[in-house]
């Protein structure tokens, strides 16, 4: 997480969608962690389409 707490909804998102998008498998506790920021950052939106090669 960056160091400043005003970034980490929009890190959390970008993270989120980097995984999504390579189809990125993630632990229980990542996602344990990504699901209780998702709770903290009510309006940020998750976006992302399939990878392009």
């Amino acid at each position: 997480m960056p160091p400043a707490g005003e970034f980490h909804c929009q890190y959390a998102a970008e993270w989120t969608a980097t995984k999504l998008c390579w189809n990125v498998a993630v632990d229980r506790q990542e996602q344990a962690e990504l699901l209780d920021l998702a709770g903290q950052c009510p309006t940020t939106e998750v976006r992302f389409g399939p990878a392009q090669w």
